[in-house]
């Protein structure tokens, strides 16, 4: 993608009333746009990055067994009176009459109405156990949004939920949720911790969260030491300075042995061997796709900007010619094409920029592997390759760049 053909509106200027990083470095980025408070467009780059976030998500449900469904965010109100939870939720749901005057709402989650639709179609104990997921838009009506898409009214969710004969299918399940959870934010490059939790609203007797140090955290947990085990901050463990250590952190996904609560409530049985009717038992796994994205850049940015790990970076590279004559944008414009066919997904800063603005943009943007281009190193034949994270800048002949970055990478 050339630069100048492309839409990338970044910002030199921190945004008024942006506390987190995370918040600041997403907007001054080009990654998303506030319409009002708690709503946000994503723009290109951030489409981008929530694509990539996405497709290791899939990747790593489906190699589990899971399948992919869509359900609708607009919901009758009715399935929800049958759990209870039209009340329990109330604060936080988007309700309105329909011109049939029907009460609906704008999906929160949606444990009601996935068992709606296994209650229709999943009858014999030979249909389970089965695995459903959405990657999908949820709404609340946050009272207090913060660190702009970490708590959002609108906000993008992965939500998986697991149907079992008994406890020990929802026990193989649940265990199968766990690892995939832990491969799928190390993919992303974050360090997770997990953390028995209180199941809340969402009810059930097992819960687990997953939790990254950061600033823009609003818990804390007590992190040990020695084997690095993790406990949350009112279990009340050790002192500080001693084997525990107290640190903020984010909350990115969350993992429930449901029980029967949603499938006794909403009627979904199944026949077992002997014919007789039994509740599903369920289990229901969420991970925060959009604020997983703002936790991916609170810990991978440094003065200059974002340093996006390379799963999940808008482009594996960036070519940044720092003369717009004839010989360097047609060497640039040479290493684009034989990136591209193998197989990169390549930024070429074609604008007529300062070096000083190219530059300043490279590292706001925060594309892991960059190609620099300048008369001073043509002058030897060489050209420069900077690695973001490290900072490190490789001079490599001009006719061996394709072989070098492929090395590198």
């Amino acid at each position: 993608m050339y630069w100048s053909k492309y839409f990338i509106p970044t910002l030199k200027e921190v945004p008024t009333g942006t506390e987190a990083i995370s918040h600041q470095l997403s907007l001054r980025a080009g990654l998303v746009n506030m319409l009002t408070s708690g709503v946000y467009s994503y723009l290109p780059l951030g489409v981008k990055v929530l694509s990539r976030v996405e497709h290791i998500i899939r990747q790593e449900m489906n190699a589990i067994g899971c399948h992919e469904l869509l359900l609708p965010a607009l919901q009758p109100i009715d399935i929800w009176k049958k759990s209870g939870r039209d009340v329990t939720l109330k604060e936080v749901m988007f309700t309105f009459d329909n011109k049939k005057n029907q009460r609906m709402c704008l999906g929160p989650t949606h444990e009601e109405i996935i068992t709606d639709l296994a209650k229709q179609f999943i009858k014999s104990y030979r249909q389970l156990p089965v695995t459903l997921y959405q990657i999908q838009t949820k709404f609340r009506d946050e009272i207090r949004t913060r660190f702009g898409i970490v708590r959002a009214c609108e906000f993008i969710m992965k939500d998986a939920y697991s149907f079992d004969r008994d406890d020990k299918g929802l026990k193989k399940n649940y265990d199968l949720q766990l690892l995939a959870y832990t491969k799928i934010f190390k993919r992303c490059g974050l360090d997770a911790m997990v953390v028995t939790a209180d199941s809340g609203a969402m009810g059930g007797s097992i819960s687990h969260e997953f939790l990254v140090a950061a600033p823009i955290g609003e818990g804390a947990v007590w992190v040990n030491k020695n084997d690095g085990k993790a406990v949350k901050d009112e279990e009340g463990k050790a002192s500080p300075g001693k084997e525990w250590e107290r640190k903020v952190a984010i909350e990115l996904g969350h993992v429930f042995q449901l029980g029967t609560k949603y499938s006794e409530s909403l009627g979904a049985f199944y026949l077992d061997e002997n014919g007789e009717q039994k509740p599903m038992i369920m289990g229901c796994y969420g991970i925060g796709v959009s604020r997983l994205i703002a936790a991916i850049i609170e810990v991978n940015n440094d003065a200059n900007g974002i340093m996006w790990p390379k799963e999940v970076s808008p482009f594996d590279l960036e070519i940044l010619p720092l003369q717009n004559d004839e010989v360097t944008m047609g060497l640039a414009k040479t290493y684009y094409e034989e990136l591209k066919n193998a197989g990169l997904d390549v930024l070429l800063d074609d604008r007529d920029e300062s070096p000083g603005r190219k530059f300043n943009d490279a590292d706001l943007i925060g594309i892991p592997l960059r190609i620099i281009i300048g008369k001073r190193m043509l002058a030897n034949n060489q050209v420069e390759i900077k690695i973001r994270r490290s900072g490190q800048v490789i001079a490599v002949d001009k006719n061996k760049v394709k072989e070098e970055i492929l090395k590198i990478r």
